[in-house]
C-alpha cells in the first residue's frame, strides 16, 4: 500500500529525513515513533504531498507521489496534529465541502456522515460554526472528514491528542476496522502504550534516520516498546 524508498529531505544544513525506506502493506497499522524533531512530521507530509523532498521515491498503491500527485491524494487522507479547519464554516458545511472535493454522491456522504458523527456524538453540533468547537471536537470533525471518501491509506500525526478517553477508544476501534477492511494506517504517536497495543508494525526514527522497524514482535522482542525506544534513544 505504502512504499517509501530512500526518502531524503534537507532543511539548510540539517537532514530532517535521511535515506528512509519503509513499507506498509494493506491491513497493517504502523506506528511511527521518535522524539520531537526526529523527522516524523516531515516524513508524513512528504507522503501526503504537501512537503517536497530532495531524493527518493514514495508510492501509494502503486502511484508515485511525484508523478501522479492527484491520483495519490484521491486514495489517502491526512490528519495533522493540529487540524487547521475553516472556522467560518459549520461542521456539516465543512464535511459537505470535503465530500464535494472527492465527488462523493449525496446519499453516500449522508450515510457516512451520520455513521461517524453519531459514533463520535458530534451530530447535534454539526450545525454550529467550527469556531465554537473545542480542540477535541475539531479533532473528531477532522477524523470524520478524513474517512468520508473511504481512503485506502490513512496518515495521522498524533491523532489522540485532545481526544477524551471515550473518543480515543472509539478511534482505536475505527483504525482496526479500517485496516481489517483492507486499508492501511501510518501514524505518529508519543503514546507508546497505545502503539504497543494497536500496531502491527512499528518504525523508530532518530535524527532523521530510521533506526529500527518491523513487526511489533520483531522490534519489541521480550521487552516492552518503551524499553526498546529508550534504549535506542540513548
Amino acid at each position: 500500500m505504502l512504499v517509501i524508498e530512500h526518502l531524503t529531505k534537507t532543511f539548510g544544513e540539517k537532514k530532517a529525513v535521511d535515506d528512509l525506506t519503509l513499507r506498509i502493506a494493506p491491513g497493517e497499522i504502523c506506528g511511527f515513533i521518535g522524539h520531537n524533531g526526529a523527522g516524523k512530521t516531515t516524513t508524513l507530509k512528504s507522503v501526503v504531498g504537501i512537503q517536497k523532498f530532495d531524493a527518493g521515491e514514495i508510492r501509494v498503491d502503486g502511484k508515485s507521489v511525484r508523478e501522479d500527485p492527484l491520483g495519490v491524494k484521491a486514495e489517502i487522507a491526512y490528519i495533522p496534529d493540529n487540524p487547521d479547519l475553516y472556522d467560518f464554516m459549520t461542521g456539516i458545511g465543512y464535511l459537505n465541502f470535503v465530500a464535494d472535493i472527492f465527488g462523493i454522491a449525496p446519499e453516500v456522504r449522508s450515510e457516512r456522515i451520520k455513521k461517524y458523527a453519531d459514533a463520535f456524538e458530534l451530530t447535534s453540533d454539526l450545525a454550529q460554526p467550527i469556531s465554537t468547537y473545542s480542540h477535541g471536537m475539531k479533532q473528531k470533525l477532522a477524523v470524520i472528514s478524513a474517512l468520508i471518501h473511504a481512503p485506502k491509506l490513512l496518515l495521522m500525526d498524533e491523532p489522540f491528542v485532545g481526544l477524551d478517553p471515550k473518543a480515543s477508544h472509539l478511534l482505536k476501534q475505527m483504525m482496526r476496522e479500517f485496516c481489517d477492511a483492507g486499508g492501511a494506517i501510518f501514524f505518529s504517536t508519543h503514546v507508546l502504550e497505545v502503539a504497543e497495543k494497536l500496531c502491527d508494525k512499528v518504525a523508530i526514527i532518530k535524527g532523521g534516520k530510521l533506526i529500527r522497524s518491523g513487526t511489533m514482535e520483531e522490534v519489541r522482542g521480550d521487552s516492552s516498546l518503551e524499553s526498546v525506544f529508550l534504549e535506542l534513544e540513548e
